[in-house]
């Protein structure tokens, strides 16, 4: 006879409990259910309306700007001339996991980015810490750029008036100040332009997009006149270890292309023109961004860069000698970071619409308005959480949570698409990785490497960040999850 009151053991009634609850944090989402959900939120369906300009411009739009008109001040002074290298490595590491986007995009067309890819791959546990880690790459993100627009807007304006923000006004506590409210002006009108709707929003951002790329343009016909070549002399002053650490700060300048992926749903041809957007955008932001750096460093000694995230503004003014030139980029930059502003939010809702669309998240993200096609709600909700944490938080902690949560999301993308190849090798690919595995494997590593320059407080930070994620998803979308009690006809 059986023993009820013996404790269970590994044939007992707990064991299958215990497989079930492992089992259904594992489980994966179905390739086709994904793609049929595509665009279909609570009470509206998101519009298609974005066409391969429209996506590349996004990307651009997300990347172009963040890592040259707001950190270059900070990285230089972490890699000395080397800077150049940094955004290369950047750049590399950027690629691999480009080409792995680029190959899930055009499979898995959806809102939702590496989360939705990590469903599909990996199972709904890892799809939960790719999904929390993307709030941290998208929302922190949002408010460091913000951060940036400030800086630059007090250019502009010392510029043309003679008057500056006061520093309580301009700047959060912890760098001189009680709120930054340029920061959250900026934020507040990226999420006036996205309530509108996709379309408008992208007409918005290729106009900024344009007039950055000739900001950029502008700073390298002038700043080539200050040019020295003594100040390449000491190229590596700090070591490789400099030039990675810059690296991993920098990396967050790259994630364009992550934010046209979660674009999926308002795509007119999403297989086609995701892809082709995603390698297009990296080409371009990583030529100018290495062109940008290596004028800057050749007309200014690197040890006399500061942590002002107004840098190439200063740099143009003391190579003229006029303060002209100066406030015209800054008046440029506040019009051009505004744009990386507006995309990533962007992206940052498409996200959490995804997760919401899931059951991991609250329901409020998922609901579409039928008028203008966007989830209003979450784009307002958002918004304000991205602008109070830009008036908070200095900038140099916020690019680095970042960096580690776009690495740690880009390293499971490269995981993603080995695992899609193996498990669905049949499946229509409009873009295959080359050398698969080789390469996802070369981007992984890269992830890891670059990570692991990341400083012991970043890896704190990021550490409390997953543990509240996961307090979280175990309170709220382990039991809502839309997967909860799937259908016969789906178990894997």
């Amino acid at each position: 006879m059986l023993d009820h009151g013996a404790p269970p053991h590994n044939g007992g009634p707990s064991a299958p409990h215990s497989r079930g609850a492992v089992m259904r944090l594992m489980r994966r989402k179905p390739v086709e259910r994904l793609v049929a959900e595509g665009g279909q939120g609570e009470g509206g369906t998101l519009r298609r309306s974005l066409g391969l300009w429209q996506l590349t411009m996004i990307s651009i739009g997300a990347t172009l700007g963040t890592g040259i008109f707001v950190v270059l001040g900070e990285a230089v002074p972490k890699a000395g001339p080397a800077v150049t290298l940094s955004f290369v490595i950047a750049g590399l590491t950027a690629l691999f996991s480009a080409l792995s986007y680029a190959e899930l995009a055009g499979t898995i067309p959806v809102s939702g980015s590496s989360y939705s890819y990590a469903y599909a791959t990996m199972g709904e546990l890892i799809a939960w810490v790719c999904g929390w880690c993307l709030m941290l790459e998208y929302g922190v993100s949002v408010a460091a750029v913000a951060v940036g627009w400030g800086e630059y807007l007090n250019e502009l304006l010392d510029g043309t008036i003679g008057v500056t923000l006061p520093a309580a006004l301009s700047a959060p506590p912890g760098d001189g100040g009680v709120f930054n409210a340029p920061a959250l002006i900026v934020v507040m009108l990226a999420m006036a332009f996205l309530l509108g709707g996709a379309r408008e929003s992208a007409r918005a951002n290729t106009v900024m997009v344009l007039v950055k790329i000739g900001a950029l343009v502008l700073f390298c016909a002038i700043g080539v006149q200050g040019f020295r070549s003594g100040n390449y002399e000491n190229f590596m002053p700090l070591g490789m270890a400099g030039v990675s650490a810059a690296g991993a700060t920098l990396f967050f300048s790259y994630i364009g292309f992550d934010a046209a992926s979660t674009a999926g749903e308002e795509a007119k041809n999403a297989q086609r023109d995701l892809p082709r957007a995603i390698l297009l955008s990296l080409a371009i932001i990583t030529a100018l961004y290495v062109l940008v750096a290596a004028v800057a460093v050749g007309a200014k000694p690197w040890r006399q860069f500061t942590d002002s995230e107004a840098t190439l503004a200063q740099i143009m003014r003391e190579v003229t000698g006029q303060s002209f030139w100066g406030t015209l980029l800054a008046s440029c930059a506040v019009i051009a970071i505004a744009s990386v502003v507006l995309t990533v939010l962007y992206g940052q809702t498409r996200i959490l619409f995804a997760m919401s669309r899931d059951g991991l998240v609250p329901k409020v993200f998922a609901r579409v308005s039928p008028r203008t096609g966007t989830p209003r709600a979450n784009t307002v909700i958002v918004s304000l959480f991205c602008g109070v944490l830009a008036a908070a938080v200095p900038l140099g902690q916020l690019a680095d949570a970042t960096s580690i949560g776009t690495l740690f999301a880009f390293a499971l993308v490269n995981v993603a698409v080995v695992v899609l190849r193996r498990s669905r090798p049949d499946m229509p690919r409009t873009f295959r990785v080359p050398l698969s595995p080789l390469l996802p494997a070369v981007g992984f590593g890269f992830c890891l490497w670059m990570m692991g320059s990341l400083s012991t407080v970043t890896w704190v930070v990021f550490g409390v960040w997953m543990a509240v994620g996961l307090v979280f998803y175990f309170l709220y979308g382990y039991r809502r999850s839309r997967l909860a009690a799937p259908a016969p006809s789906e178990a894997k």
